[in-house]
């Protein structure tokens, strides 16, 4: 089977800052219902590509272009307000806006869609209510954000991404200070985004057992290069990992759920016997 257009890619992108190529010749491409996960060491590149993705950061050399088929268009010849109608981006961190209620902070994700004079956004109501239902903070409408809890508040800027309905959502580090609970209650929410609503997802991860649970396929990047992509039984391969990450690093799959499982082996970790992982020699 062919594989859909892209609706978000960048081609052989260079990345970089203040005159420092930090991103080499990167190509990533962004499908309706699939879900790409960034993964690397830290400093190896993956927020910067994303966000040149979302059009935060400006390439030194390659294209960007979002749209499929006849749609199909350069990022650059696109006003903010247009590519944020068919791009969203929920950053590492935002500041908590205080003495707003969560049902404002979600209202924000309607901005691309408000008239250039007036407030009119006719939709808009709508919009947030399902936002909010679909990250089940609509219980939470009329609470102040700032008396949330770090995982109702990370809910609550998802909701405002999916307010601003577009069909590609990137996210950076979603999972960052949350507890176990809320890190597979966020998944698996992002999982449902691109099987039920059919949207292109592309999100930057630490663990590597997370991205191999949710991802299509995974980008994995090392010093500013992409070193390997693919499905994550390619990508996640014992000996590129411990090169990369410079820790022996097995994978075997749980016996229970068959997903793959990541193992970085220290100095006082005993070793799983040969039966039950990928070694390296």
């Amino acid at each position: 089977m062919e594989p859909t257009p892209p609706v978000l890619d960048g081609i052989d992108l260079d990345l970089g800052y203040h005159g420092e190529t930090v991103v080499h010749g990167a190509s990533v491409a962004l499908r309706t219902g699939r879900i790409i996960a960034l993964v690397g060491p830290n400093g190896s590149g993956k927020s910067t590509l994303l966000r040149a993705l979302g059009r935060l950061h400006r390439p030194e050399a390659g294209t960007l272009h979002v749209g499929a088929g006849a749609q199909r268009r350069d990022v650059t010849s696109l006003t903010s307000r247009e590519f944020a109608r068919r791009v969203t981006l929920l950053a590492q961190s935002r500041p908590t806006p205080a003495g707003l209620s969560v049902r404002d902070v979600v209202g924000f994700g309607r901005q691309p869609h408000r008239r250039r004079w007036s407030a009119g956004d006719p939709d808009g109501p709508a919009a947030v209510a399902r936002a909010m239902a679909i990250t089940s903070v609509d219980g939470l409408a009329d609470r102040p954000v700032d008396e949330l809890s770090g995982g109702q508040l990370q809910r609550v800027w998802l909701a405002c991404c999916l307010a601003q309905e577009t069909g590609v959502l990137l996210l950076d580090e979603p999972t960052t200070f949350l507890d176990l609970r809320f890190q597979v209650e966020l998944l698996d929410l992002v999982r449902d985004l691109a099987d039920a609503r059919e949207v292109a997802i592309g999100v930057v991860l630490h663990d590597l057992d997370q991205a191999a649970a949710v991802a299509d396929e995974i980008v994995l990047l090392a010093e500013g290069r992409i070193r390997a992509a693919g499905p994550p039984a390619e990508v996640l391969d014992p000996d590129l990992l411990t090169e990369i990450y410079g820790i022996r690093v097995e994978v075997d799959h749980d016996p229970v759920t068959g997903e793959i499982r990541t193992r970085p082996v220290g100095r006082h970790v005993a070793r799983a016997p040969a039966t039950e992982s990928r070694r390296n020699p």
